[in-house]
């Protein structure tokens, strides 16, 4: 009987120990994860920045372009209208 009841004893304190231990292999699994996750939209968050801006420079570049052609379409509708 005391055997036993040693035996339940010991297999508690195994399980309870592990238990523990598992417990803080998961904490430290969030942990990380949420670190990376946290990178990762970091990340995420700088290339659309880039990319926004880039685009901001283009639309202003085009933009241009198409005025440029406007005013040349105009003058030489100007021209054509003074002949």
């Amino acid at each position: 009987m005391k055997k036993t009841i040693l035996s339940l004893a010991v297999i508690a304190a195994l399980m309870t120990s592990c238990k523990e231990k598992t417990q803080e292999e998961a904490g430290e699994a969030v942990d990380a994860a949420a670190t990376e996750m946290t990178e990762a939209v970091d990340t995420a968050a700088a290339t659309m920045d880039t990319a926004a801006a880039e685009i901001k420079d283009a639309a202003k570049e085009a933009a241009a372009a198409g005025a440029e052609k406007v005013e040349d379409a105009a003058k030489a509708v100007k021209e054509e209208v003074k002949k």
